[in-house]
């Protein structure tokens, strides 16, 4: 059980307004960016550079409420583990200013709206959101479980891939499940990074990470993820046909990739924290690849 006492809550509804966007993370747009990037791809992949624009606003906005709702749910399941992390503690639910019902009552409030923002589209896409939004809501719970649970998390980050070119094509082609496939990895390499910051408390915790499973092989794995994404993309763009505009984002995010490697080589805590938050720009620099790729090729 959660030791810290509960605080009264706030009065004013602006105070409590306050505390439900701490809870889902509305200060730290870097999850919505990780889920967001993806999710770009298909669209632009799919849409073959000229994507529905009122299926790209969906898509954007269900990103964004999906990756809410999943901060609400993760916090409820690990208010008591939340305690004793020195990154973690001090968050809402685990400080008692927010009550676990309240917080499933967020994030059931937010998937919500998310899935009634999917019911103009076909029913393959709405089909695929259930399974995304089972995704969301399980992830937190594989750490308990998995050895490696960020290729869950992976999965989970990445749905927008099939569901966006469901959306667009109506079908998945090979291109988006090795898309999906290439997510995976990436979310491994740079939630490995973020797992070396709290690896220290997550082992006095029993809980299960990659960075914890890869132990001393941490930083060679998290390079090999990272090429292991790279070589998957760039099987997807073979398959869609793509050139020399897709291959040069690659090459980007590939220089992106060393750099990250350079930071984590001394597993620095801080450093590590800093290469997982810019992994924004390896998302950035794939997209940019299939936008000009797509857009004026």
């Amino acid at each position: 059980m959660n030791s810290t006492s509960p605080a009264q809550p706030p009065v004013c509804w602006r105070q409590r307004l306050q505390l439900y966007l701490r809870l889902v993370r509305a200060d730290k747009p870097i999850g919505i960016l990780l889920l967001l990037w993806p999710t770009l791809w298909a669209m632009w992949a799919a849409g073959q550079g000229s994507p529905t624009w009122w299926v790209v606003a969906i898509f954007v906005a269900g990103t964004a409420l999906m990756r809410s709702a999943g901060c609400a749910i993760n916090d409820y399941f690990d208010r008591d583990v939340d305690l004793h992390v020195a990154r973690t503690r001090a968050r809402v639910l685990t400080t008692g200013q927010i009550r676990p019902g309240e917080a499933l009552a967020v994030a059931a409030a937010l998937a919500l709206v998310s899935f009634l923002l999917v019911l103009p589209l076909n029913a393959l896409t709405i089909k695929l959101a259930f399974v995304g939004a089972f995704l969301a809501a399980s992830y937190p719970l594989m750490k308990r479980f998995f050895a490696i649970p960020q290729a869950y998390l992976g999965i989970a980050f990445g749905f927008g891939i099939p569901m966006g070119f469901a959306a667009l094509q109506g079908q998945i082609p090979a291109a988006g499940w090795v898309m999906l496939a290439a997510n995976v990895l990436w979310a491994i390499a740079y939630d490995t990074e973020y797992a070396m910051v709290d690896r220290p408390d997550d082992l006095k915790l029993g809980l299960k990470t990659s960075a914890i499973t890869f132990g001393r092989w941490d930083v060679a794995m998290v390079a090999l993820c990272y090429a292991g994404t790279l070589a998957l993309l760039g099987w997807a763009g073979a398959l869609l046909g793509y050139g020399w505009p897709h291959a040069l984002g690659l090459a980007a995010a590939g220089a992106i990739a060393l750099r990250h490697l350079w930071w984590i080589r001394d597993r620095q805590p801080q450093a590590c924290f800093r290469a997982f938050l810019h992994n924004t720009w390896f998302g950035f620099a794939v997209f940019a690849g299939i936008f000009v790729q797509t857009t004026f090729f």
